[in-house]
């Protein structure tokens, strides 16, 4: 990791520069210092383990504060950003992936994590969704998905169930929902996950495995919205009579065919890994592009290469 930049200080009418504190001299990350203000969300909201375990997320790893890059859409999950003191951005509904895109390709020294819900992911962004998983653009998705428009209190998601009864489908819905990890699997994501916010310990180390994932690494997380769709996901907590079946141990996370079959288990379903592939980001062909053009302007500074251009244009 880059050094911080130097910190200026007054001194006797002065500014001094003061050296910065060298990568090894610097105190981990606590809760306290990357807790920004208190989540608004419904006691009981399923987003609050997903942002506590984010936290914990950034303490294992020993990310500082300068590294540390959250992106989201709208939506009640969307508001991320707020609750954590660091770098993010809470970006127009559905676009999330798009501004997150430029930051991930223009800053290869940060990894990217974008927050979203089951409408900003798959509704009105759901043509973002589809294009970063084929470019295969470094970063992570969480998505936690509730099976309903819960900030605009109850309309029916692309993901609730057919029969169920909202404010847009007071008789039941009759629209078949979309399969998250088929979406994925066919758009081409390079790590596709699935897991709850109710088993801490699968859903950090699921966070985990998809920040060491080198691509668009998605994760659906099933996050309950105890005000409008209570008891959505008990059929997967084993706390209420459910089951958390877990990935057979014996999946070959590398078969397509393999990931889509899982995918086709009735709900709950399975919770893991389903796919993962390890192919050319974007970032690096992108990398390899502007370093093939830079060895045909020898030691230009850009300005003299902008300036070549227009030359030529006259």
């Amino acid at each position: 990791m880059s050094e911080p930049s130097s910190n200026l200080t007054a001194r006797s009418g002065n500014l001094v520069t003061v050296p910065p504190l060298a990568d090894e001299d610097r105190k981990p990350l606590k809760k306290k210092d990357i807790a920004a203000d208190h989540p608004t969300w419904c006691p009981g909201c399923g987003d609050f383990s997903v942002l506590a375990l984010y936290f914990k997320l950034i303490e294992r790893r020993g990310i500082w504060h300068e590294k540390v890059t959250t992106v989201a859409g709208i939506g009640c999950s969307s508001r991320f950003p707020y609750f954590v003191q660091a770098h993010g951005v809470h970006y127009i509904h559905g676009r999330a992936l798009p501004f997150a895109s430029g930051v991930s390709l223009s800053r290869p020294d940060l990894h990217v994590f974008v927050f979203g819900g089951d409408g900003d992911a798959f509704s009105i962004g759901g043509n973002h969704l589809n294009h970063t998983a084929r470019k295969n653009i470094k970063m992570t998705y969480v998505i936690m998905d509730n099976f309903v428009y819960g900030l605009t209190k109850k309309q029916t998601s692309p993901t609730s169930p057919i029969g169920f009864k909202s404010k847009t489908d007071t008789m039941g819905s009759k629209d078949r929902p979309i399969n998250p990890m088929k979406q994925l699997v066919a758009a081409g994501a390079s790590f596709i996950a699935r897991t709850t916010s109710t088993n801490p310990k699968h859903l950090l180390d699921i966070m985990e495995k998809a920040m060491d994932h080198d691509g668009f690494s998605v994760i659906e997380c099933l996050s309950e919205c105890v005000e409008f769709y209570a008891g959505a996901f008990d059929a997967s907590n084993p706390r209420k009579g459910g089951e958390f079946k877990e990935v057979p141990a014996d999946h070959d996370v590398t078969n397509e065919e393999a990931a889509y079959q899982l995918a086709a288990d009735p709900f709950p379903g399975y919770f893991g890994i389903f796919y993962q592939e390890n192919r050319p980001t974007k970032n690096a062909n992108e990398t390899a592009i502007i370093e093939s053009a830079r060895s045909n302007v020898g030691e230009k500074q850009d300005w003299e290469i902008l300036q070549a251009t227009f030359n030529r244009m006259k």
